[in-house]
């Protein structure tokens, strides 16, 4: 991809449909339990990115992820297998900043939400930000694989960014994309992009 067009999607600016990166959809959910893309992912792109702005949710604790839906499926229950790792430091400096595997939200063939953010803080300041990759979900050849970067305040007082990867283990075309927490609602708002 040009630079021209990596640097328009990641400052949120592109959009013109001859450009390599393409704003296709933005949902903004207000005290919603999910924000759901059921149009759009289709074989126009060999990938999608899905960028999370100001994710708050009204439960502490919980868990921001996604699921899927293949081709003539319903319920948000394809079949995932997953790793995840994170970095965290403490916002008093206190405590050892670590990096970890962390076992408690990855997928060995599962069909739960699969976590891109990790025990979230609910303050009135605190939020989530990040992105999902989705690589060649129209393939119904081989399995989709998606990669995961997010950033947010855990329990108040720490900086928590987690590194998922994975793929949905169905060779029938992934075509809607639902977006969660693990408990209660959320405020936020969810862009998806196209990558030529």
């Amino acid at each position: 991809m040009p630079l021209g067009a990596f640097k328009a999607a990641l400052m949120g600016t592109a959009g013109v449909s001859t450009e390599d990166v393409v704003l296709l959809s933005s949902q903004t959910a207000d005290g919603d339990s999910e924000i759901v893309f059921t149009s759009g992912i289709d074989s126009t792109y060999g990938e999608y990115i899905f960028k999370f702005y100001n994710i708050n949710g009204a439960t502490d604790d919980a868990n921001f992820g996604f699921q899927a839906n293949a081709s003539s499926q319903s319920g948000y229950n394809e079949t995932i297998t997953s790793s995840t790792f994170r970095a965290y430091h403490n916002e008093d400096d206190g405590g050892t900043p670590a990096l970890a595997y962390n076992t408690g939200v990855d997928q060995a063939e599962g069909t739960a939400l699969q976590p891109l953010a990790f025990g979230l803080d609910n303050g009135a300041d605190s939020n989530m930000a990040g992105e999902l990759h989705l690589f060649n979900p129209s393939s119904t050849t081989y399995v989709t694989h998606f990669i995961g970067t997010t950033n947010n305040a855990q329990n108040g007082d720490i900086s928590e960014e987690q590194f998922t990867g994975g793929y949905l283990n169905v060779t029938a075309a992934i075509v809607n994309i639902e977006f969660s927490m693990s408990s209660g609602d959320f405020d936020g708002t969810i862009k998806m992009w196209g990558v030529k």
